[in-house]
């Protein structure tokens, strides 16, 4: 489960599996998913995207991203408060005041210790430093570390995050997911083809990326760049006329 891809498939619309996760690491068992996403995408304020991998909301609206990480370098302080900021943009409807701001938790499982603290699981929330009070904003983000797999609940998740074979999980809802995926002729032939959508999605979203920067640089028409990059010309303008609306 450690590997995005692998994982992508695994959650996708599965409730079960989403709700499992959540309510081991927030220790609250009465978390009701209504709906899960995964590699979800979020535009910011320049028209990039942010894909999210999983992203679950809940029966009392409460907004969970959860991101699965093997590189110390995609987990760190700043890209959690980038995550956070863009949910909270794309969930406040428009006309609406900034209290009616959902409850949100960003949530990095990692397969390294990134925070440093060898500590199974950290809480990070604002707090006034004064009154050492929490400022309860609503706004929560979370590091799990994966490589902490001792005889708790959290322990054993993070060992069935970490373990390749389906029989080796101690919980039942993912071993089924896995080994649907891994040993089933019909979930081997979804997960490659899966697989191959993935990479087409990737390849064209970076065509976009490195779209986006030859336009800020302004050196070359778009008829140039389309061709380059092997994009269609009206993919070309319309991320211009993004950029300028910015």
């Amino acid at each position: 489960m450690l590997d995005d891809d692998f994982m992508t498939k695994c959650f996708e619309d599965n409730i079960e599996a989403a709700e499992l996760v959540l309510r081991i690491v927030l220790e609250k068992d009465d978390i009701k998913v209504e709906n899960v996403r995964t590699q979800y995408s979020i535009k910011n304020l320049k028209g990039r995207s942010l894909r999210l991998d999983i992203y679950a909301t809940d029966d009392a609206g409460k907004r969970y991203n959860i991101e699965i990480q093997r590189s110390n370098k995609g987990a760190g302080a700043k890209r959690a408060r980038y995550h956070s900021s863009l949910i909270d943009c794309s969930i406040l409807p428009e006309g609406f005041e900034a209290e009616a701001l959902a409850e949100t938790f960003v949530i990095f499982i990692t397969e390294n210790d990134v925070i440093g603290k060898d500590e199974p699981i950290c809480h990070v929330e604002r707090y006034i430093k004064e009154t050492e009070e929490y400022f309860n904003d609503g706004s929560h983000i979370i590091y799990v570390n994966a490589s902490c797999r001792d005889d708790t609940e959290l322990g054993k998740l993070m060992h069935d995050f970490s373990v390749t074979e389906p029989d080796e999980m101690n919980f039942k809802t993912l071993a089924d997911t896995a080994n649907y995926y891994k040993k089933d002729e019909e979930g081997i032939r979804t997960m490659c083809k899966a697989m191959e959508e993935m990479i087409a999605d990737f390849v064209a979203e970076e065509k976009k990326m490195a779209a986006v920067r030859m336009l800020e640089k302004g050196r070359l028409p778009k008829e140039e760049i389309a061709d380059y990059l092997d994009l269609s010309l009206s993919v070309v303008e319309q991320l211009s006329e993004e950029l300028l609306s910015v």
